[in-house]
């Protein structure tokens, strides 16, 4: 009697969990995006930090859905789900604003216009972690090192995805992070033109 009243709740956390993902479409739930076994011959999903990827062999137009409160990005051919990324979206003072938009640009080597560091030249000692060229000057024997931002997707006026840093929430300055691999795939699977929709 006391098993079945601990597996009842697993079962239920277990169902409760694949529901945003099925909610947002692709017809793939979190176990089945996630940990299902992969048919021979098939990429092999990354872990669920790392993302999952299995649109090597599947036709379709790309689309991508970013969805903020789940701080997920969903990537599309046709309309089966192929790919799903975790990702930073932009933080309260710097949000990602929702709406659609489309790839306008894609640069592997990006580097911001904007944001980066402050750094003493002579000790290599970082000064300003957070610099803005709008705000932050280097002053004499400093340098300002624009950040780097790897495999960038542009999509929104200065906002795109690209490789990043990822703490779990979102703490971007309006950017869309994701771990180099998952940048990688998305990045040589659109195009200019490519629909994202930012929820």
């Amino acid at each position: 009697m006391r098993a079945v009243f601990f597996l009842f709740p697993l079962t239920f956390l277990v169902v409760s969990c694949s529901k945003p993902f099925s909610q947002v479409g692709g017809g793939q739930g979190y176990l089945a995006a996630f940990r299902a076994p992969v048919p021979a011959g098939r990429a092999q999903p990354l872990g669920h930090e790392e993302g999952y990827w299995d649109g090597d062999a599947v036709g379709g137009e790309a689309s991508i859905r970013i969805v903020r409160n789940e701080q997920k990005a969903y990537f599309y051919k046709g309309s089966q789900l192929v790919g799903v990324s975790p990702i930073s979206t932009g933080k309260s003072t710097h949000t990602t604003p929702p709406g659609s938009f489309k790839i306008s640009q894609k640069s592997a080597n990006h580097k911001s216009s904007l944001y980066g560091v402050i750094r003493d030249k002579a000790t290599g000692q970082i000064v300003n972690a957070d610099a803005d060229t709008r705000k932050h000057r280097a002053k004499a024997g400093q340098v300002f090192e624009n950040a780097p931002m790897p495999y960038f997707m542009r999509f929104n006026g200065a906002i795109g995805m690209h490789v990043g840093h990822l703490p779990g929430y979102a703490a971007s300055h309006g950017c869309v992070r994701m771990p180099r691999q998952m940048a990688v795939k998305f990045f040589e699977n659109v195009r200019v033109g490519t629909p994202v929709i930012v929820q």
